[in-house]
């Protein structure tokens, strides 16, 4: 195993829920109406500390999208995932961007998103729920 150089970032800082790897900033974040089966997720134009996982085509509710999950490289945790393809036109623009999942993340301020526990969430996309 290789030496693990970590990204530091300064700013308002979304980090990995486990490790406190720095993954994103929020200043990155493009939009917050994004929802998956843990509840909120994040659009951001721009991650760091992560690696991607194989490719494959899920279907959400916006449409065939191909996407990777992607893992903390402190301690390999999925995060979220980076959107790699769009198969409709309107959603092409999410292609290159990464979903950090709130609830595996922790926030600038280091609080934490919990799932209620009376929610029914499912799915994997901005228009769930």
């Amino acid at each position: 195993m290789g030496r693990l150089f970590l990204v530091h970032l300064d700013g308002n800082v979304y980090s990995c829920k486990h490790c406190k790897t720095h993954l994103g900033l929020a200043s990155d974040i493009i939009s917050k109406t994004f929802h998956c089966k843990h509840g909120k997720a994040y659009l951001f134009h721009k991650i760091v500390n992560v690696t991607s996982g194989v490719k494959e085509d899920r279907m959400m509710i916006t449409g065939m999208h191909t996407v990777s999950d992607i893992f903390c490289v402190g301690c390999g945790s999925i995060v979220g995932w980076k959107y790699e393809a769009a198969h409709e036109k309107s959603q092409r623009y999410k292609e290159g961007k990464f979903i950090l999942e709130r609830y595996k993340v922790a926030g600038p301020d280091g609080s934490q998103y919990w799932i209620p526990q009376d929610a029914h969430l499912i799915g994997s996309d901005p228009d769930d729920v």
